[in-house]
């Protein structure tokens, strides 16, 4: 498969994925990513920090001290009481984070109600929900649809509910048990009821709620919602970052009025084992009458965080672009600097959605790595699957070349690139062998038996070559043209030319002698050695080069071969060579040589001086 088409298919199976994601993350179906963006948003809560809350909100807690002093739970006179010296001080509103929904002593359930009455309250009421029918979907034709359906409302006694507006403080927790959302509506058979918070923001502002499709509208206010009417909660830092005071100090009459007045009072319980904590990334206790009034913060002063149906757009469309942008990019370039742009990129997108979340906007963080990170990492084990079978190849490649080449020469070759591009002048030796009557034998034998035995033949030559570090330029049909003196000349050259040309020797006739049929049909080799000044060169175009040598030293060493061959020899040589080769050389050790001969060469017009060579076995 070529690389252009594994892109665009892994282009098009990421973007899919991510569109597939996207789409699931708008409707609120991928329960997984909740659970992994539940743990972002807290890393993200603890890199931007603690802040101060706005000043409209304080919370009167029925804490260790006042169960120490008045009991614990309150009875409904004592909770009267406490009211009455809070509204004295001229709250804007009072909201009460207790259920009330069991009937106590009528006194003190009277004088309760008659507190409640005595300034603008609310009251709490809780809602049940079966586990099968919590989950929302997003249905954007009805702002109500997504709103899960109650099993049962726990409501506070009639009563209570007549002097005070009712207001449902659920909340909805993640895996961990921390509060991530306030649902602002909860919905029974028959009835839509406001939350705690919203309710409680209502009395205070004076305006009645307006449901949006993503949005809740108090007034003027515009409250962002997630999907279900759902509003975001961040926390400003541990318990007590909202303004705290003790109800017995309420009770006991030193409460001071500028904790209260013109503010929105919560009271509720944060007494030691009460129950009612949550863990949150401040702190792992933190009171669920914070919780409340943490939200109640955010639908006054808007300063919540935005999750809404346009951010989960965004979060969508970041879904599909940042895979088809890593896919890219490996495919553009898997190099360091390519891995360096990806890294980069990453990082740049990591402190983008950090600065959004900084600033309220709550982009997903959970979706675009589950996006990316799959088809990433796929496309890029593909891509090195291919490039470890590119590699593979090109070993083998440069395997074969080894073979063909002088040791040496390869590496060389890949070190400069540029080598022997343009023609160059050296000296150099020649090597030429050619086998005697084998063209007869081939109109015989067949082409199968032809490949054969020229198999066998080239690998001895080519063995041979490698041994004394020369270097094959070329296979002529049933011969080869062996160089030495590549990449660069050496004092040794003639000496290593030599002495391949007696291994050619000994080892074609023992070799022949295995091949049966040749020795009877008088098949024979001839060998020619020259030495002197060549021009090396590249031959071909494109894709399709190899390397050659021309000049008369190579004419003098091809036309060697036919001395040997007149004079009944396997080897003949020229002077040049013997004399470069010294008298130290292969050609005394292991046979016996003749000459110089005077000897005409066939083409030329100079007569040269040649040596034959005959092995010490014949």
């Amino acid at each position: 498969m070529s690389h252009r088409l594994l892109t665009v298919i892994a282009l098009l199976l990421a973007g899919l994925w991510g569109a597939v994601l996207g789409y699931l993350h708008l409707n609120g179906r991928i329960g997984l990513l909740d659970r992994l963006e539940a743990s972002l948003a807290d890393i993200r809560s603890i890199v931007v920090g603690s802040n101060t809350p706005p000043p409209v909100v304080s919370i009167v807690a029925i804490d260790d001290r006042t169960a120490a002093a008045h009991g614990y739970p309150l009875d409904r006179a004592t909770l009267a009481r406490l009211v009455n010296a809070i509204n004295a001080l001229k709250p804007k509103a009072l909201a009460l984070d207790i259920l009330l929904v069991d009937p106590g002593p009528e006194e003190g359930d009277a004088a309760l109600t008659a507190a409640l009455e005595g300034g603008p309250s609310v009251i709490a009421a809780a809602a049940t929900f079966a586990q099968s029918r919590q989950r929302v979907t997003n249905l954007p034709d009805d702002p109500l649809a997504a709103i899960p359906e109650a099993d049962q409302l726990l409501l506070p006694l009639p009563r209570f509910a007549a002097a005070a507006a009712v207001g449902v403080v659920n909340v909805a927790t993640d895996h961990t048990g921390t509060p991530r959302f306030i649902p602002l509506i909860s919905r029974a058979a028959d009835r839509l009821d406001p939350a705690f918070p919203l309710r409680a923001a209502s009395v205070a502002l004076g305006v009645d709620p307006t449901i949006e499709h993503d949005a809740i509208l108090l007034g003027t206010l515009r409250i962002p919602t997630d999907i279900g009417q759902r509003l975001p909660v961040t926390f400003y830092g541990r318990h007590g970052s909202i303004a705290t005071s003790s109800a017995a100090d309420a009770l006991d009459g030193k409460l001071p009025a500028d904790a209260i007045a013109g503010r929105i009072v919560v009271i509720g319980a944060t007494v030691t084992g009460g129950g009612d904590v949550f863990p949150t990334p401040f702190d792992p206790v933190m009171p669920g009458v914070e919780v409340m009034s943490t939200a109640i913060t955010h639908l006054v002063t808007g300063d919540g965080m935005v999750r809404d149906h346009r951010i989960r757009l965004i979060d969508a469309g970041t879904a599909v672009a940042l895979p088809l942008l890593l896919v890219s990019l490996i495919a553009w370039r898997r190099s360091s600097a390519g891995y360096l742009i990806i890294v980069l990129m990453l990082v740049v997108w990591a402190m983008l959605n950090l600065s959004a979340f900084a600033h309220g906007y709550w982009l997903s963080a959970a979706l675009p790595i589950a996006a990316a990170l799959p088809p990433a990492l796929l496309f890029g084990a593909a891509e090195l699957w291919r490039d470890r079978g590119r590699a593979r190849h090109f070993a083998e490649q440069s395997a074969l070349l080894q073979r063909i080449e002088a040791p040496g020469l390869g590496e060389w070759l890949a070190r400069n690139p540029n080598f022997l591009a343009a023609p160059v002048r050296q000296d150099a030796a020649v090597v030429f062998i050619d086998l005697s009557g084998f063209t007869g034998l081939s109109e015989n034998v067949g082409p199968v038996k032809v490949s054969e035995v020229l198999s066998g033949f080239f690998e001895l030559i080519d063995e041979e070559a490698r041994a004394h570090g020369g270097a094959i330029t070329s296979f002529m049909g049933d011969g080869a043209m062996i160089l030495f003196g590549l990449p660069k000349p050496a004092d040794d050259d003639a000496a290593r030319a030599a002495a391949c040309a007696v291994g050619l020797c000994e080892r074609t006739r023992a070799w022949l002698r295995t091949q049966a049929g040749l020795a009877e049909k008088k098949i024979g080799f001839k060998v020619g050695a020259h030495c002197g000044p060549i021009v090396a060169s590249r031959l071909g175009t494109g894709d399709r080069q190899q390397i050659t040598a021309a000049g008369d030293t190579v004419n003098v060493g091809s036309r060697l071969m036919e001395v040997a061959a007149s004079h009944g020899v396997e080897l003949a040589l020229s002077a040049e060579i013997v004399r470069a080769a010294g008298p130290g050389s292969v050609l005394l050790t292991a046979g016996r040589i003749e000459g110089p001969l005077e000897t005409t060469l066939r083409g030329r017009a100079n007569q040269i001086d040649a040596w034959l060579w005959r092995s010490r076995t014949l």
